[in-house]
This record gives structure tokens, C-alpha cells and sequence, in this order.
């Protein structure tokens, strides 16, 4: 694909997404538009960092540079 390939990819993905969300209602569409974990689906906000990251598990598999 080409530059001007991606670009128009991209603009239509966002123009969907702004199509999708004009659909709902005021509350919906501020509650749609906040961002989540993808993980858990928290409000971004009320997580501390990566709630999916395992410390104990990357230290085990020595990914401290060990």
C-alpha cells in the first residue's frame, strides 16, 4: 500500500468512528468517547498504570535486562 493508501484508511476509520458515536445519546456518546482499559474496561483514569502487567511474571522471564 502507499502513503496516500494509508491515509485514506485512516480518515474513514475516523470518520466512521464519528459516524458510530453520532448515533447515541448525549450520555452514551461521553461515556463512549472516555477512554478505557482494554484490559478490564475501567475508566482510563481510575487505573494505576498497566492493571494487565504482571511485575512478578517479567521478572521471572528476566525482563529487567538480566
Amino acid at each position: 500500500m502507499t502513503d496516500r493508501d494509508y491515509l485514506w484508511c485512516a480518515v474513514n476509520l475516523m470518520l466512521d468512528r464519528e459516524e458510530e458515536l453520532s448515533r447515541l445519546c448525549p450520555a452514551c456518546r461521553a461515556e463512549a468517547e472516555e477512554g478505557r482499559c482494554p484490559v478490564c474496561g475501567a475508566a482510563a483514569a481510575d487505573t494505576a498504570g498497566n492493571p494487565a502487567f504482571d511485575m512478578d511474571r517479567f521478572r521471572t522471564l528476566g525482563g529487567e535486562g538480566t
